[in-house]
């Protein structure tokens, strides 16, 4: 009944950035007195702030709370983060020292979406990848020169993901109102699927399966099966059953467990059948699936664990581990913690090593 022992807690700033976790080191980005991200650097163990880099960022609210949005990303003892207006950061992971800072929205000239840059560094060799721009941008991670880019007019708002179609690696990426399939070394358009959503709101990641790719977006659009080759995609099957308009779907065992907007679902890959659906956790968030567990978060702050379980929502534990407020952001599980934040900035490390 009394929940998970949390180990400690903090107060990051408004946002939506989740966590990331590296060599005992966690990062996370927030947004204080509506004009200010501030990164931050915690000791996993301890909670021990070990650094933290500011700069200026509006809070820019818009039909919700503002603040960051982007996830830091750590490779190779450097840690990249996207604010919302464009200020990308390569900072020493160890001392947050800054490498290098751009202002791709000023300085390069990438158009702002609605609700502004969103997507996280994805880093492949010497790239650092972003869904920034008309479909997808490169640069160099050491530098940040702009290596290729696919236009700059609006991006949508999920992070590129890497696969590999005949050995040859590519981006699923999703835009303004297109899902966009891209080389990576080059950036060279593949083949594109329409994907309009109201409000250009794509914000869920598409989820590879083999030759096959799941892609879902809010407001009622739904989600949709395509089988893909090198040159194009065909529908497999298209349904209004899961519209997940911020957070991405798992796959498991040939199933798709995800929000239908406040509703938690459960489809069948093969043919997008409804098999559950759970109303107890509101707008919540799911990103991960560990040892045939589900990690969720309600959107009132509650963590839930539950079996990835086609025949039910069978839920294991649960534990209010925040304060009651908006948490639309994915828990993070790494060496036996889960880390979760709220809007409002509060920030907890909870012990499930046991």
């Amino acid at each position: 009944a009394a929940g998970p022992k949390v180990l400690w807690q903090k107060a990051i700033g408004v946002g939506f950035a989740t966590t990331a976790v590296a060599e005992g080191r966690v990062y996370n980005l927030g947004n204080s007195d509506r004009k200010t991200d501030t990164v931050y650097c915690f000791d996993a163990r301890t909670g021990q702030e070990l650094w933290k880099h500011s700069y200026p960022c509006p809070l820019l609210p818009n039909s919700y709370e503002g603040g960051t949005l982007s996830t830091p990303t750590v490779d190779a003892g450097k840690v990249y983060t996207l604010g919302k207006v464009g200020d990308l950061f390569c900072l020493d992971a160890a001392s947050g020292k800054v490498l290098w800072h751009k202002q791709l929205n000023k300085e390069l000239g990438f158009a702002l979406p609605t609700w502004h840059f969103s997507s996280s560094a994805l880093i492949a060799g010497d790239m650092l990848l972003l869904n920034m721009g008309t479909a997808g941008a490169a640069l160099n991670k050491t530098t940040g020169e702009i290596i290729w880019h696919n236009g700059k007019g609006k991006c949508g708002y999920a992070t590129p993901v890497p696969f590999a179609i005949d050995g040859q690696p590519c981006l699923a990426i999703m835009g303004e109102v297109t899902l966009f399939v891209v080389r990576q070394a080059d950036g060279k358009p593949l083949w594109q699927y329409p994907w309009k959503t109201s409000y250009e709101v794509n914000a869920a990641d598409p989820i590879i399966v083999g030759n096959r790719m799941l892609i879902t977006s809010g407001y009622r659009h739904g989600c949709a099966l395509l089988e893909f080759t090198a040159v194009g995609a065909k529908l497999l099957w298209e349904t209004k059953a899961m519209a997940m308009q911020i957070n991405s779907p798992i796959v498991r065992d040939g199933y798709v467990y995800g929000f239908d907007e406040n509703v938690v679902k459960c489809l069948k890959l093969e043919d997008g059948s409804e098999q559950w659906a759970d109303r107890s956790l509101g707008k919540g968030a799911l990103m991960m699936s560990a040892d045939g567990r589900l990690i969720l978060t309600s959107d009132k702050g509650e963590l839930v664990v539950a079996k990835a379980d086609p025949a039910k929502f069978d839920v294991l534990a649960r534990a209010q581990v925040l304060p009651r407020k908006k948490c639309w952001t994915a828990p993070v599980l790494a060496n036996g913690r889960i880390y979760v934040r709220n809007a409002a900035g509060d920030f907890a490390c909870v012990d499930v090593g046991k």
